[in-house]
């Protein structure tokens, strides 16, 4: 995986809450994640914010992985389908699970944490602690 430019956490947050808008509007619309990161892109116009590196990591790394990604969140998500988890939460779960399993400089924690965290600000009340419990059990018992 190509390496981008250091970002502090605040950008890399900022990039996270980016991506996840993205695949959140990719889900909703039943459109490919690359296309709606595309039209975002768009719209940003010239140049572009730095954390926008790491958002199109994220989202064409969730993107290409996806399959994986998904079956890793059915697995451990303890009767929960992927299809019946709220949008958020799901698109949450797959940007987290991509950082645990292809971004190298990103520890389980922080990944775990930053996850969480977003979940707290844009999803129910219950989704931060079944986001922690679902990617702590992944963080643990899936290589990277």
């Amino acid at each position: 995986m190509a390496e981008g430019p250091k970002l502090r956490m605040p950008a890399r947050r900022k990039a996270r809450k980016r991506a996840l808008d993205v695949l959140y509007e990719a889900d909703q619309r039943d459109l490919p994640p690359t296309e709606v990161l595309r039209a975002y892109l768009d719209r940003l116009g010239r140049p572009l914010p730095p954390h926008i590196t790491y958002t199109k990591q994220l989202v064409e790394g969730v993107a290409a992985h996806r399959e994986r990604i998904d079956e890793l969140i059915a697995a451990y998500a303890e009767g929960w389908r992927i299809d019946r988890m709220p949008v958020v939460d799901r698109n949450l779960a797959r940007i987290a699970v991509y950082e645990l399993l292809y971004v190298d400089e990103i520890d389980a924690p922080v990944a775990i944490t930053e996850a969480v965290e977003l979940a707290k600000q844009m999803s129910t009340p219950d989704s931060p602690r079944f986001l922690n419990g679902v990617l702590g059990r992944i963080a643990e018992q899936v290589p990277r």
